[in-house]
């Protein structure tokens, strides 16, 4: 019995339909070219052998058929394809102009044409790395920032408000010019910019609005106010923090999170003695006091912290300070805005609302149990113009290498400018928070123009 591709199902070989087994063909095939029923309607054996039930046969293959088979399918699917009824192909191609050349692809054609080129792996390293690019673009360079940096659960922005004391309607007791508009402009845009960053909430009060203290004439003592003011307005706020206007964040790459509140016992000292320039006698040392009272640092515990401000060379600064909302809050806010405390001593407080805070915390021990003092530098560093008595000192003055985090530029009003001071810190805080790409163009492409046209430009 000859042997092909597959035996035949009828024992002693051969085909049950007439014609299929040709034992005088020239090329010796015995199988046969089609599976369909015989010339004389007999269906093929294969079917009536499966319903007789007889003895089933191993189909025969080559040896290592499926092997070549299978690697020759992944050859010729990896060669080009031709269309014979196609001749404008052919003929371009023997031109040289035909889809392997690419003269006339057009360079659209050419782009669509690259996903189809690329693997799968590629193609997901692609699709990765635009859902990455994607998401860093919705939320760091999109408005979205703000409101996820709000929760509490992604930035806790809402816990701190801003207020910063500005005369947005014009002057009351002098002419506001030019110079005076531009410091006003620069520092809230500066503080827009900065909480529109973090999440927080900033609140612009007018400081020449004085109508409701035209009975006490109270000039500067709005802040105590304010702050009362403002923790009604923002019931979920934990934390305010004052900033007059001659002030520049020089930082806002940093939150104030990060700055200081997520370790806010390692950057706070309640014991006055480690700078002490008014030489204020701490702890007190009555009799009567409790022994949390007369502690230096109080019961150490950060949470009881709700009062936060630094000392200049004169003593206590309140042109950046942070207070806490709680009880503690309420009542000092009400002994400092005491219409009776004020009556007695406000023709002897220099710094107003500044002397008066000084006076209750020498007079009132439980005052100094929930105050803590910052470095100068860490929330009010002053220009070297300010407190330059004794010369520069490193407890109080900017310092570009360290760069600290914000610049007051206090007492500028009394003989210094004001407005140069401003623009000086601006471009500076812009020159040491610029971006790589800003780097790039100023430094670089600006170096390489100056040299080639000895001219300089920005870009």
């Amino acid at each position: 019995m000859s042997l092909s591709r597959s035996p035949s199902p009828v024992p002693g070989g051969g085909w049950a339909s007439p014609g299929l087994t040709n034992n005088l063909s020239p090329s010796g095939r015995s199988s046969p070219t089609k599976a369909y029923a015989g010339s004389n309607g007999t269906p093929v054996m294969w079917e009536r052998q499966k319903g007789m039930g007889g003895p089933s046969y191993q189909s025969f293959s080559t040896q290592n058929q499926g092997f070549f088979s299978r690697h020759m399918r992944r050859i010729s699917s990896s060669l080009p394809r031709f269309r014979a009824d196609n001749t404008h192909d052919a003929e371009r191609e023997k031109n040289g102009q035909g889809r392997g050349s690419g003269v006339n692809m057009s360079r659209l054609g050419r782009i669509r044409g690259i996903p189809g080129r690329l693997n799968r792996r590629t193609k997901m390293l692609l699709a990765f790395f635009l859902l990455f690019l994607l998401g860093y673009i919705i939320f760091y360079s999109t408005p979205l920032v703000y409101y996820y940096r709000r929760t509490s659960w992604l930035g806790g922005g809402q816990k701190f408000v801003i207020i910063l004391a500005a005369n947005v309607g014009g002057g009351v007791m002098e002419w506001k010019g030019a110079r005076e508009w531009a410091i006003e402009r620069d520092s809230i845009r500066n503080k827009k910019k900065y909480v529109a960053k973090w999440g927080y909430d900033l609140e612009i009060v007018d400081m020449s609005t004085k109508k409701r203290y035209a009975h006490e004439w109270r000039e500067s003592w709005e802040k105590v106010d304010f702050v009362r003011s403002t923790l009604r307005k923002y019931p979920k706020a934990e934390w305010v923090w004052w900033l007059d206007l001659n002030t520049f964040i020089m930082e806002p790459s940093m939150s104030l999170q990060d700055h200081i509140f997520n370790h806010l016992e390692d950057v706070t000292y309640r014991d006055i003695n480690e700078y002490n320039p008014l030489n204020i006698s701490h702890p007190p040392s009555d009799p009567y006091l409790d022994e949390l009272s007369k502690s230096p640092i109080g019961d150490g515990n950060p949470n009881s912290i709700h009062l936060m401000l630094s000392q200049d060379c004169s003593g206590f600064n309140l042109g950046s300070f942070f207070m806490r909302r709680g009880t503690w809050t309420d009542h000092l806010l009400d002994v400092w805005w005491d219409p009776v405390a004020y009556e007695q001593k406000h023709m002897e407080w220099e710094h107003k609302e500044q002397d008066a805070l000084e006076q209750l915390y020498i007079a009132q021990p439980w005052i100094r149990k929930s105050t803590a003092f910052l470095p100068q530098r860490m929330i009010n560093s002053f220009p070297t113009g300010a407190c330059s008595e004794k010369g520069n000192d490193p407890r109080i003055h900017y310092d570009q290498k360290d760069r600290d985090f914000l610049v007051n530029m206090a007492g500028c009003e009394w003989g210094r400018d004001c407005w140069g001071e401003m623009y000086n810190f601006r471009e500076l805080s812009y020159y040491l928070n610029r971006s790589l790409w800003e780097r790039f163009k100023e430094d670089l492409l600006c170096w390489i123009w100056f040299k080639l046209t000895g001219k300089k430009v920005k870009f």
